[in-house]
């Protein structure tokens, strides 16, 4: 009897079995053709996710070991680093001191000029033409890399008869003001 009894109650199970596992196979192939090629982009995504965090945790140990092993190493790099950042506050504080240096000089003359022009008032002479002289020697002493250009005699762009409110000499540029209206586009 135990053989029997056990056979029955196991034909209904496989038989549910079979119907649920016909369910499962249906609902998976629905799930793979419709969501198929994002599993799979999802599954790479996951890999290869799964392979940069295993390398990054195994470069880990690796530095600190080597650190720990060659402090010497560490400590040279830190000194050229400390060298490298006291030449360039070396090279800053040159510049900084040549900037001053020039805006001093730039001064020095500024209150030369101021002087000179105090001076030339006082004796009743005129001063602006000094003055200008002295501009262009400062700017030229300034601006050493710019070439001075010699400008020729100028001509005037149009004829001494030239008067814009006469409508005269325009030729074909005649201005006319737009229509007004409602309609003006827009």
């Amino acid at each position: 009897m135990d053989l029997g009894d056990g056979g029955a109650a196991a034909g209904p199970g496989p038989a549910l079995g079979r119907g649920g596992l016909e369910a499962l196979q249906h609902t998976v192939g629905s799930v793979l053709s419709g969501y198929g090629w994002y599993l799979l982009l999802a599954a790479v995504a996951v890999y290869l996710l799964v392979q940069k965090v295993s390398r990054g945790l195994a470069a880990r140990p690796g530095r600190a070991a080597e650190a720990a092993e060659e402090p010497d190493v560490v400590v040279r790099r830190q000194e050229a680093l400390a060298a490298a950042r006291l030449r360039m506050q070396e090279e800053l504080n040159a510049q900084a001191e040549k900037y001053k240096e020039k805006q001093r000089q730039l001064e020095e003359e500024r209150r030369r000029q101021k002087i000179a022009m105090w001076e030339s008032m006082q004796e009743g002479k005129s001063y602006k033409g000094n003055l200008k002289l002295n501009q262009q020697e400062v700017e030229s002493g300034a601006s050493a890399s710019a070439v001075p250009k010699s400008k020729p005699n100028k001509k005037p762009l149009r004829g001494g008869g030239y008067n814009p409110l006469s409508g005269e000499g325009g030729g074909t540029c005649s201005w006319r003001p737009g229509r007004r209206g409602p309609s003006a586009g827009g």
